[in-house]
């Protein structure tokens, strides 16, 4: 596998991840910006928990870098301090202090003193919380009977209403809760929240987006043709995952004109590994043998397009809540079950093993085929095709 180099976010680009953020766009919208996976940019927004950092400013007293840099010159051509503090209109003490800090007259760089300084002045606020324990604790006590830290503000507010000291915004509460450097409020509290997330969410945030729990470009079962329907001919399959425990799966396969059957392991259900797996399963076969797939709209296959390019094999997709419409598969599912029982962890089974199974099936004699079996079918639709 070819690694990617590490890519080294500029400010502009987190601000750019900050502003899609804000808007509500998913991890893997963002990073898709970047092309890079979703965990590239998690990584950088995870650091102040979801919540974007106040833009830093430099004083408007601070010494800017022109100054710094004259102040360098200065030092070359021999200017005493007080000389260079009355060029600049400044106070003799202050470039006394820049100069010392920054490593003396012989060591003194302008664009080095500059990131120093900028690098030092880096000290947030204390948050009110981690001031106040009293308030804290009440805070968190409120947020383990799972109140909302609306509601935890809100009552503060109208408990001590002529105590601001008591008094907190729900705004800091989550900051103080997402954000972990603060120190105030233990991260385990985040388990009493409505939504237990480790990153706060912009209020724009949704996952029912326009095409929400839609498969792109789906081809509609609709649109499959009358050979297909009616199982005139070979060479058209239903498919679907069978699930066990532990996250575990497997890939089944039913032609419908024979009801032969076969089996593929799936490492995970993403659609690429099972894209993949299709892709490679798809190969065993001559075409005249695999020429369309039924599925369900499992997001499984939401890369169909690419499973379509690499074998040539038109997806088909049933309409939402009708497993029925691939009946076949369904079917024997349920006869799977006899191996592989529901609650049962089905991810140590090898694929030869899961092929030992497909043939006990295909070799079951089968009353829709007249008590042929499906093996029998299916070896004569190779014959035929050779």
């Amino acid at each position: 596998m070819v690694r990617r180099t590490r890519i080294i976010y500029t400010d502009s680009q987190k601000a750019l991840m900050w502003d899609r953020w804000k808007k509500g766009e998913s991890l893997q919208q963002i990073a898709q910006l970047f092309d890079r996976n979703h965990s590239s940019v998690q990584r950088i927004l995870a650091k102040s928990g979801g919540i974007r950092p106040p833009p830093r400013i430099r004083s408007s007293t601070a010494l800017t870098l022109a100054e710094r840099e004259e102040i360098s010159r200065s030092i070359v051509a021999g200017d005493s301090m007080r000389t260079i503090a009355k060029n600049l209109e400044r106070a003799t003490s202050t470039i006394s202090r820049e100069i010392k800090r920054n490593g003396g007259i012989e060591a003194y760089r302008a664009a080095e003193a500059d990131a120093a300084t900028w690098n030092r002045a880096h000290r947030p606020k204390p948050c009110k919380l981690l001031q106040n324990r009293q308030l804290a604790s009440a805070v968190a006590t409120k947020l383990r009977q799972r109140w909302s830290p609306q509601q935890v503000a809100g009552w503060l507010k109208y408990t001590h209403p002529g105590n601001e000291e008591l008094h907190v915004s729900h705004e800091t509460i989550y900051k103080t809760l997402f954000i972990q450097t603060r120190g105030a409020l233990k991260k385990e509290l985040t388990e009493h929240l409505r939504r237990t997330r480790v990153m706060r969410r912009s209020r724009h945030h949704t996952q029912k987006t326009d095409n929400h729990g839609q498969i792109i470009d789906a081809v509609s079962i609709s649109e499959r043709p009358a050979t297909v329907e009616d199982r005139a001919v070979p060479g058209h399959w239903e498919g679907d995952l069978l699930f066990g425990s532990g996250n575990s799966h497997i890939a089944t396969l039913v032609e419908r004109h024979t009801r032969y059957v076969m089996l593929v392991k799936i490492a995970r259900k993403d659609t690429q590994t099972v894209i993949d797996a299709l892709i490679k399963h798809a190969g065993k076969l001559p075409q005249e043998l695999y020429k369309s797939l039924t599925w369900d709209r499992g997001k499984e296959l939401a890369d169909h397009k690419r499973f379509t390019l690499a074998t040539d094999i038109q997806v088909y997709f049933c309409d939402p809540r009708s497993p029925w419409q691939r009946g076949s598969n369904e079917n024997t599912n349920g006869l799977l079950r006899q191996y592989f029982p529901k609650g049962m962890d089905i991810s140590g089974y090898s694929q030869a093993q899961l092929n030992a199974v497909a043939r006990q099936l295909n070799e079951r004699p089968r009353k829709t085929l007249n008590y042929e079996t499906p093996a029998q079918r299916f070896y004569q639709s190779v014959a035929s095709t050779g």
